[in-house]
């Protein structure tokens, strides 16, 4: 069995529309969780602003859950 974690980064919406830089890094936050024994699994930008640019992006990590001990 498989636990997730989604870890959403906003994109700011600037001037005429267009997108800015994300509001963190994304390779950094992979790193990070990577150390924490979370494989990356997916970047997905499921919305769109009215341009039609990303909103946000969701990372998507997995592990092994640990089974609680009885």
């Amino acid at each position: 069995m498989y636990e997730y974690l989604f870890v959403r980064i906003e994109v700011p919406f600037g001037f005429l529309g267009v997108s800015q830089k994300p509001s963190e890094d994304h390779q950094e936050i992979i790193r990070q969780h990577a150390q924490d024994g979370w494989r990356f699994v997916q970047i997905f930008a499921p919305g769109t602003q009215g341009s039609g640019s990303v909103a946000y992006f969701e990372l998507i990590f997995e592990r092994t859950a640990v089974k609680a001990s009885c």
